[in-house]
């Protein structure tokens, strides 16, 4: 047979190049099919993960800039965006460092901080905060907000205090998953953090956690394990301290055993930024994506070491699929690849500004109101004194890590302006000084220490407006600089002198409103007993100046109750009556074990200043007799309490009706009460309402660290029904069989 001509022969090189276009071609169309076919996140994260290479799936498992992992441009996989998201979504950074991009476009709502949803005890309110926060991530391109932030509030002294949510599981767990719920339904996914027990600043990064079984089920567990059953939170990240020696990001016992193997999570496990310790122990024990804050991306634990982890055996690529098979999942879920089908988000809208504003007005709590002094009769009052660099301070910016570039902050001197313009004279004066002590962290960082020595001439000037004023209000508390990620604060102390500025004011001028700007407990009783009315402001967003001069003035009924307790000292406090905060040579022993919060204080019967769940409101209830469905439960049933509460008053008002749960004769020790169940009913004046509460028997139990599973005892359980832990109105028996 004679050769083909040299015009008609195909070289070696050529038929490869040729093979490969088309298979390429095959994989891209393949991809596209499956990226865009309607089916299961699981069918089409199975699909494509068939079609990566190692490398390919190596780069979806680490940081490829500041706030992206990586994608597959072959086949048209993006990146995956996220943005914290602790107060708000944060303004753009250049790709590589912290430094803003300093765009026009990128301002969002400020929303309320995390206690201050938590206070609203609203369930639906929960998931409307989530759904905005949604509208305004996915207006911005982001796949995942880090947030909610769901530690409990073990100490008042922890920095992030501000942006956790409760120091009790249920009520965590309830409004998380709210949070969580709204979130995902724009398709943005939650990353719930920092999982676990990281409830201390101090030594954060070394500090090794000990605690029983008990009370890390019981206490620290319940709000994860409902974002993973009830929610389907998308996405976790570990926190950066140890849990019984091992880091939380290589910690198999909290990643493998609990989050994914018993509770089922199928989302990502995310490092904290820069919380990732080593290649082969993570990537065996639970860690799907590394990030950290800066590069060279590909030197990361994730990255190159992973790949040569794989290459000679120490980490089976089967390890590798699952964790590519997580962030495919992730992303079908959230229709990264379907932009024609994604929720396309809205920014900074008024309806956006609306929900602020309504979380910040629930949110608002009224702790003290003697002789019925709140709320202020805009008819009588010609002048009205108001003190306190809280009164004009902007929050949103501030903090290290979780500051929201916005286009709207009201102030609270802004709010009362808007409410009495032409009605009455407003006489401003600061009232104290913002003035700090810088110290050394050996971080490139230096904590700033508030200097808490009073301002004798501004406090001068206050007294002055303030003796010939018809009411006045002081705007004291903290602010963002002093409750911080990073560090916690060094004590309890209002800063900046303002006890003697509210002290001074009061004494001329008996009809003082003192409000209180911060997101933690402080120590107050050495000004409660010397004003009628004192009012729990929080950081409270974009919003915040409007919901308190509508509250000061009644155009809100204020129905917000405290998430956590304001001990009278901070020695009364579980984990510092102990010496258990904040640990010896990086270990933290949790003493207190299951009582934490009111738990402690109830159980060890010790009064607070303010209780856990405690809200005044410009209503008064009343309370019927509560009663249940029957008095004998199974297991598996769900036990039904109804109590009539009715609002005897002319203002139309909310009440947060609690239930605690008390085991007699339980088998193990208890605390004395445990709060299982709330609802929220809002009452015309002299309405009354039926309410019931259901809750699951299951949820009566307690963890059986001997036999390592949930146990119910039979028996006999008081369920008490109140305005909070220390205001029980009325109680029932049932009996569990």
């Amino acid at each position: 047979m004679s050769r083909p001509s040299r015009s008609f022969r195909i070289s070696r090189t050529f038929r490869f190049v040729l093979c490969a276009g088309l298979v390429a071609g095959f994989f891209s169309n393949a991809a596209g099919d499956v990226l865009t076919r309607p089916c299961p996140a699981e069918t089409r994260a199975d699909s494509v993960l068939r079609l990566l290479t190692l490398d390919e799936k190596i780069a979806l498992l680490h940081g490829h800039s500041m706030f992206t992992s990586g994608g597959v441009p072959r086949l048209g996989i993006p990146e995956l965006s996220m943005a914290d998201g602790p107060t708000g979504v944060r303004e753009e950074l250049e790709r590589d460092s912290w430094e803003p991009l300093n765009w026009t476009t990128d301002s969002s709502t400020y929303f309320p901080a995390g206690p201050a949803l938590a206070a609203t005890w609203n369930r639906d309110l929960a998931v409307r905060y989530g759904e905005a926060l949604g509208e305004e991530a996915r207006a911005r391109g982001k796949d995942i907000l880090l947030g909610p932030s769901v530690n409990i509030i073990r100490t008042p002294l922890s920095g992030r205090n501000f942006e956790f949510l409760t120091e009790d599981p249920y009520l965590n767990a309830e409004i998380a998953a709210g949070y969580i719920r709204g979130l995902q339904s724009r398709d943005v996914a939650a990353c719930i953090k920092h999982y676990a027990v990281n409830n201390q600043e101090a030594m954060r990064n070394r500090i090794d956690v000990r605690m029983s079984e008990r009370a890390l089920r019981e206490i620290y567990l319940p709000v994860y394990r409902a974002a993973v059953e009830k929610a389907g939170v998308l996405a976790v990240m570990a926190a950066y301290n140890r849990f019984r020696g091992a880091y939380c990001s290589e910690n198999e016992y909290l990643l493998n055993t609990l989050l994914k193997d018993t509770w089922g999570f199928r989302g990502v496990v995310i490092s904290d930024w820069g919380g990732t310790h080593s290649t082969t122990p993570a990537a065996l024990n639970g860690l799907d994506i590394e990030m950290g804050s800066r590069g060279p991306y590909d030197r990361y634990y994730f990255a190159g070491p992973l790949r040569d982890s794989v290459l000679t055996g120490s980490v089976p690529e089967r390890v590798i699929d699952e964790k590519a098979r997580r962030v495919l999942f992730v992303m079908f879920s959230l229709k990264t690849a379907e932009s024609a089908n994604r929720h396309r988000g809205s920014l900074a809208t008024e309806e956006q500004f609306k929900t602020a504003c309504d979380v910040a007005a629930e949110a608002v709590v009224l702790l003290k109101n003697t002789g019925n002094f709140l709320p202020l009769d805009a008819r009588k009052i010609r002048s009205l004194a108001v003190f306190g660099e809280n009164a004009t301070h902007r929050h949103a910016r501030e903090g290290f890590g979780a500051g929201v570039k916005t286009r709207r902050e009201i102030t609270p001197l802004e709010g009362l302006e808007r409410k009495l313009r032409g009605r009455a004279e407003i006489r401003f004066a600061q009232g104290y000084a913002e003035k700090y002590n810088l110290v050394e962290t050996g971080r490139r960082w230096r904590m700033r220490i508030p200097d808490s020595r009073p301002d004798s001439l501004l406090i001068q000037e206050a007294v002055e407006i303030a003796r010939t004023s018809d009411a006045a209000v002081i705007f004291g508390g903290a602010n963002r600089t002093i409750e911080s990620e990073a560090y916690d604060r060094p004590d309890m102390r209002l800063p900046f002198g303002q006890e003697a500025l509210i002290r001074a004011v009061a004494a001329v001028n008996p009809n003082t409103v003192v409000v209180l700007i911060a997101g933690a407990p402080y120590d107050l009783a050495g000004i409660d007993s010397c004003v009628n009315a004192l009012v729990w402001g929080w950081f409270n967003g974009s919003e915040s100046g409007t919901a308190m001069a509508d509250v000061l003035f009644g155009d809100v009924n204020p129905s917000g109750k405290l998430p956590f307790t304001i001990p009278v000292r901070l020695e009364d406090s579980p984990a510092h009556a102990l010496g258990a905060y904040p640990g010896e040579d990086f270990t933290v022993e949790y003493k207190e074990d299951l009582l934490v919060g009111y738990r402690w204080f109830d159980t060890k019967r010790i009064d607070p200043l303010y209780a856990f769940g405690h809200g005044l409101s410009y209503s008064a209830f009343t309370y019927d007799t509560p009663w249940t469905d029957r008095g004998t439960y199974g297991a598996g049933d769900t036990v039904r309490v109804f109590c009539s509460v009715r609002n005897v008053s002319r203002f139309e008002g909310a009440e947060a009706v609690q239930l605690y749960m008390r085991h007699r004769d339980a088998p193990v020790p208890r605390p004395v009460q445990e709060l299982k169940g709330f609802e929220k009913v809002f009452l015309r004046p002299w309405e009354e309402k039926e309410v019931c509460i259901r809750v699951p028997v299951r949820d009566l139990a307690f963890f059986d660290d001997r036999e390592m599973e949930w146990a119910v005892p039979a028996g006999v359980y008081e369920l008490l029904i109140g305005a909070s832990s220390r205001d029980i109105r009325g109680k029932t028996l049932i009996h569990v069989e």
